[in-house]
């Protein structure tokens, strides 16, 4: 096989990026007015995960990798204002697997089969909003255990 060959030039990229994060929400199943008042969203990442070392004794210069069959999705990351009776939402939707959708500021939504991993409260402190990190795992399978895509829906006019 031939050397790699360098792009000849790099084309300005099509449609348009985020100027702002305001406003991202989540909603964890059907549960459209769930009690978090979002503060801060990290989406899921898509990871290709680690390289697969093809090196042998018949290398001579580099280690060679290639890269892994399967993608996943890392888990989604929320900082949330709550109040107490979240405790009971919480301790129902722990380990449930449901549909998570991620309404982007442009309309764009992701949907993923996912469940909440933890809900777990920040400390309590005079003078400052009581807030709790929330962590949601993707499991890209639905309830027969069959592999489910995300799916993304970009929004009107992107």
């Amino acid at each position: 096989m031939a050397a790699p060959v360098p792009a000849s030039t790099r084309s300005a990229p099509t449609g348009f990026h985020m100027r702002d994060g305001y406003q991202t929400t989540i909603v964890l199943g059907a549960d459209a007015a769930v009690k978090l008042w979002e503060k801060e969203v990290k989406p899921p990442a898509v990871d290709g995960g680690d390289p697969t070392d093809i090196s042998t004794m018949h290398n001579v210069t580099w280690h060679t990798q290639a890269p892994r069959k399967l993608k996943k999705m890392d888990p989604l990351e929320t900082v949330c204002a709550y109040e107490p009776s979240t405790y009971v939402d919480a301790m129902a939707w722990i380990n449930i697997q449901e549909t998570i959708t991620i309404f982007f500021p442009d309309g764009s939504t992701l949907a993923f089969f996912g469940y909440l991993q933890k809900f777990d409260p920040q400390s309590l402190k005079e003078g400052e909003m009581p807030l709790a990190n929330v962590t949601i795992i993707p499991t890209n399978t639905d309830s027969t255990g069959a592999e489910q895509n995300p799916v993304f829906t970009a929004g009107i006019g992107t």
